[in-house]
């Protein structure tokens, strides 16, 4: 079993990993800035508060990890879209030297469905919407994507459609072929669950798949 460090562990997809990961035995390390632990009932997850934009507490936290799953995420407020929004690329700035000076090898990285080269998929009825409310941050997913495609990393960026709180299902679909992508709906704990079926992947190859359960009409 892998150890796994989380970083964005504290809500949303990176604490569902968390505790999917740790649910299947794997050594989990939570690194939010709360410091919170997602612990289940019969498992145990390592806290570790840190700042993500640290580049000192990003190496501390990586100190025997295998695989990196980096799931952060902004407030959907209005400060979100009226931006600016630098918290994606600034954190994986910090985060890629830190891992190649650790011997780290392997990222998952959580953007969305809009972010680099999917964001010619979106429908022209979606784009101006999806503009107008989550344009600068996926403006700066973009750039984090960027930066990890040119990285020497092993890396999969995993872009989940419009995220829900629904249960896990284990029916959605992973498109691969940028022909096939397109928008939808997808629960966090599905987005959580195709994650943790990627750490034991080898390699992680340099995929980009756009993750839906429900895709919306074109």
């Amino acid at each position: 079993m892998a150890k796994v460090l989380v970083i964005g562990a504290s809500r949303g997809i990176g604490k569902a990993v968390a505790k999917r990961l740790a649910e299947d035995g794997h050594s989990v390390r939570a690194f939010s800035r709360s410091g919170h632990t997602p612990n289940t009932r019969d498992t145990a997850i390592e806290a570790f508060r840190g700042d993500a934009l640290s580049a000192e507490d990003i190496k501390r936290a990586l100190q025997g990890v295998e695989t990196v799953i980096q799931a952060l995420g902004v407030k959907a407020d209005f400060k979100m879209i009226t931006g600016p929004v630098t918290l994606f690329s600034e954190a994986t700035r910090a985060l890629l030297p830190a891992m190649g000076e650790s011997g780290v090898k392997r990222l998952i990285a959580v953007t969305g469905f809009g972010a680099g080269d999917s964001d010619q998929a979106i429908s022209p009825l979606q784009r101006l919407p999806f503009c107008a409310a989550l344009g600068r941050a996926y403006d700066d997913k973009s750039i984090q994507e960027t930066l990890i495609t040119r990285s020497a990393l092993d890396w999969m960026i995993v872009r989940p459609g419009v995220l829900t709180d629904g249960p896990p299902t284990g029916t959605y679909r992973v498109l691969t072929e940028p022909a096939t992508w397109r928008n939808g709906v997808i629960s966090r704990a599905d987005v959580a669950d195709f994650i943790a079926d990627q750490v034991d992947t080898e390699p992680l190859g340099g995929r980009k798949p756009v993750l839906i359960r429900w895709p919306f009409p074109l």
